[in-house]
């Protein structure tokens, strides 16, 4: 019984590193930084070798995905590399993203209109093991589509990440993870003028072999922290 039990365990642990979820060695636990988000996924470690999809239903909520997927990445190029923005038109003001810890020169902006060219271009790009992320905005993402990319990601071990904004048809995807980013207002600066630290709330809506579930984060410093308990408090105090 044990023996079955061992090798059960075994094939667990080879599927979740061919789907992208590798354990960690003993003692050492790359973290990137998502704070409580992370023990959603198999192994408390955010998968890179996947693709990720980000639905937006509003450009809003596209901002917002952005701003997500440019901290994961300062996270991912923090040794240096190059990664592949495919969008539909040039609404990202480069010089901004300084701001999450990537420099414009590391980003190679493409603009496409028609999805079908920009799916093939990310297809293309998540093939070169060179590139640390490929970026995709775009309307819609059938599992034919989807399949291609995850197949493409688990060759190359290159990180995919895709913002769609179609939300009439939200049909299933071969993505590793789903996720809706809906920014919140920033917190008081200590009573000073102006903006706080970036929040969002982040909805991680499908998982595979994970934990779905719901967390605020906020961008402070190079770093994502989680506001959490500070939430608490103050509904605490206003209740």
């Amino acid at each position: 019984m044990e023996n079955k039990k061992a090798i059960v365990n075994e094939l667990q642990q080879k599927i979740l590193q061919w789907e992208g979820y590798k354990a960690p060695v003993a003692g050492v636990r790359p973290l990137l930084g998502l704070g409580p988000l992370e023990a959603a996924f198999p192994n408390g470690v955010f998968p890179v070798v996947a693709v990720h999809e980000l639905i937006c239903a509003s450009t809003e909520q596209a901002a917002s995905s952005g701003g997500l997927v440019t901290g994961i990445l300062s996270v991912l190029m923090q040794k240096g590399g190059i990664c592949v923005w495919i969008g539909r038109a040039r609404r990202i003001f480069a010089p901004s993203l300084s701001l999450f810890g990537v420099e414009p020169h590391q980003v190679i902006f493409i603009s496409l209109i028609k999805d079908k060219d920009a799916l093939w271009v990310m297809e293309e790009a998540l093939k070169c093991g060179g590139l640390t992320a490929v970026i995709c905005e775009v309307k819609e993402l059938s599992f034919k589509h989807s399949q291609r990319l995850q197949l493409a990601v688990e060759q190359s071990r290159v990180t995919g990440f895709v913002l769609r904004n179609e939300m009439a048809k939200l049909d299933s995807t071969a993505c590793t993870a789903r996720w809706r980013v809906s920014a919140m207002p920033s917190a008081d600066m200590n009573g000073l003028p102006g903006l706080g630290y970036l929040r969002w709330q982040i909805e991680l809506l499908k998982v595979r072999n994970g934990q779905p579930g719901k967390w605020t984060l906020e961008w402070q410093n190079g770093n994502f922290i989680s506001v959490e308990k500070e939430l608490a408090l103050v509904e605490r105090k206003v209740g």
